[in-house]
């Protein structure tokens, strides 16, 4: 099982900037989908999922209306995008499996697979 992240880079405030998952050896239309992050120096915090099914969604507060997951099960991939960005997005962002997964799955631990990372670097 492999994910694929990429997309990220360095961007001003008030940017936009799509990541991608790209995911292969596993049967992606059964698995939930998540982004998290983890800033220098912090703990890796839950910032989006989507269900199995891609029914159902769910964001942490402080970025619920900026940004948008979504997945496509013909091209085995996820997507965050990422509008209206601040320098406090600034993290790299993992995304993650968990099979039959729904939106509850907001802890890491809850998640079967990983991928490496991508980092978003955001400027003031």
């Amino acid at each position: 099982v492999q994910l694929v992240e990429s997309g990220g880079g360095l961007v001003q405030a008030g940017d936009s900037l799509r990541v991608s998952c790209a995911a292969s050896g596993l049967a992606f239309s059964f698995y939930g989908m998540g982004w998290f992050r983890q800033a220098s120096g912090k703990e890796r915090e839950f910032v989006a999922v989507i269900d199995w099914s891609g029914g159902s969604t769910r964001y942490l507060d402080s970025v619920k209306g900026r940004f948008t997951i979504s997945r496509d099960n013909a091209k085995n991939t996820a997507y965050l995008q990422m509008n209206s960005l601040k320098p406090e997005d600034t993290a790299v962002y993992y995304c993650a499996a968990k099979f039959y997964g729904g939106v509850a799955g907001i802890s890491a631990p809850d998640y079967d697979y990983w991928g490496q990372g991508t980092q978003v670097t955001v400027s003031a």
